[in-house]
């Protein structure tokens, strides 16, 4: 039976030098007079001053700031259970922890919520589910879709250059993760929705057409990244931004003594997984040579054992989700690929 697909959408997207001291004017056009504030504890102090500064500015009031220090089920309850009556919408500043948060207290209160993430390492500030601990695991919950999505780009172009890798990391898994996808198709028979392919696929070229670490750079890869989650929020599903790279990451979460950034380990895994897949190599080769996505691991190289383990473990994170790791254990082509690529052979110990 064919069926009309409706989805949420950012209303508000602003990617811009100086977003952030604007947020106090895109809460009184969109009539948000009583705003919460979530931040990640440590948060620069003179970037929360300039959201206050902004806010006053426009007779906004912050009616509540919460600052949270990790990414819980059990934190994200007791701020929607604080919430002041008045609250209007709810403001996720920051990373990942504050942001997936915020965006879960405002599915709870369906509020209107506004994503400020400070770096761009991942996807997840614009798409919908929130990653939380619960009773000791990471889970995925559902969320809100972000109302408004905005980005100081000079601010995130002075956050650690490896969140920028990061971000880079987590792009570029598009490539593999539409295989993955439409590979599911073509065995399971696992629904694709064309224009959620299509969509997540071409942000990719648009990063790749300027990997810069400029103010334009930046532009490019957080619209790539938001439209991800939108492709995430048309089909219902994450198979239009993750397929078998995100599997070997999240494996790595799992038992790795040190797991690293989670778009660091996706976007090696993808390079590794693309090579498998027999297509899109080169060209994420050349995006994470321009980009010096490598120099991530100068001195600090990913151990071999663990990624041995996480090629064996992955194809069991997900039940029914289909990945060209599924029908066989592909562990020992997989590491045949890494010690066989003078890129990858500098990435990983020699252990």
């Amino acid at each position: 039976m064919i069926r009309n697909t409706q989805i949420s959408i950012p209303t508000l997207v602003r990617i811009k030098p100086g977003a952030i001291d604007r947020l106090g004017i895109y809460a009184l056009r969109a009539r948000l007079p009583n705003v919460v504030l979530i931040s990640n504890a440590g948060l620069d102090s003179s970037l929360l001053e300039r959201v206050a500064a902004s806010m006053k500015r426009e007779n906004i009031n912050i009616v509540q700031h919460d600052e949270v220090d990790m990414s819980s089920f059990e934190r994200a309850q007791d701020i929607f259970q604080s919430l002041p009556a008045s609250t209007s919408a709810i403001f996720g500043i920051g990373g990942g922890k504050a942001l997936d948060v915020a965006k879960y207290v405002a599915f709870l209160t369906k509020l209107p919520y506004i994503a400020v993430p400070t770096a761009l390492s991942n996807d997840g500030f614009c798409s919908p589910q929130a990653s939380l601990e619960f009773k000791g695991k990471r889970r995925s919950f559902p969320a809100a879709m972000p109302y408004g999505v905005v980005v100081d780009s000079q601010v995130c172009l002075q956050a650690p250059r490896v969140l920028w890798w990061s971000g880079i990391g987590d792009s570029v898994a598009k490539i593999t993760a539409v295989y993955d996808w439409k590979l599911a198709f073509k065995v399971r028979g696992t629904p694709v929705d064309d224009l959620a392919a299509l969509l997540s696929d071409a942000t990719v070229f648009q990063l790749m057409a300027k990997p810069d670490h400029d103010l334009e750079g930046i532009r490019l890869l957080a619209t790539a990244l938001m439209l991800n989650g939108i492709a995430m929020e048309i089909c219902g599903s994450s198979r239009p931004a993750s397929g078998s790279e995100h599997l070997i990451s999240h494996a790595l979460d799992l038992t790795s003594s040190r797991p690293r950034l989670h778009g660091l380990q996706v976007g090696v895994a993808t390079y590794i997984i693309s090579q498998l897949q027999g297509q899109g190599a080169d060209r994420i080769a050349g995006l994470f040579d321009a980009t010096g996505f490598w120099s991530a691991f100068a001195g600090d190289p990913l151990d071999r054992r663990e990624w041995t383990a996480a090629f064996r473990l992955a194809p069991t994170i997900k039940a029914d989700f289909y990945t060209i790791l599924s029908d066989k254990d592909r562990a020992d082509d997989l590491m045949n690929i890494i010690d066989n690529d003078p890129r990858l052979l500098a990435v990983f110990s020699s252990k």
